[in-house]
């Protein structure tokens, strides 16, 4: 898998949602912890849909859960 430069505030919502656990956050989404895991660290840039999903998860628009830089100019 190569590194993506998508950032995402994946931990910072699980934690701000009452300490959601990776394995609570994997469940509702409909994927393995580990996957999770991945996406969380930025090692994977989850699907468009697996996105929403997640962003639907804490009830916020897309762009509160990923970024992507801007290309240097």
């Amino acid at each position: 898998m190569k590194p993506t430069r998508v950032t995402n505030r994946i931990r910072a919502l699980r934690f701000a949602h009452d300490e959601m656990t990776q394995a609570d956050l994997s469940d509702r989404i409909g994927v393995t912890r580990q996957t999770l895991i991945a996406i969380e660290q930025g090692r994977y840039s989850p699907s468009l849909e697996m996105a929403f999903r997640i962003a639907r998860a804490f009830k916020v628009p897309l762009d509160d859960v990923f970024e992507y830089p801007e290309e240097p100019s």
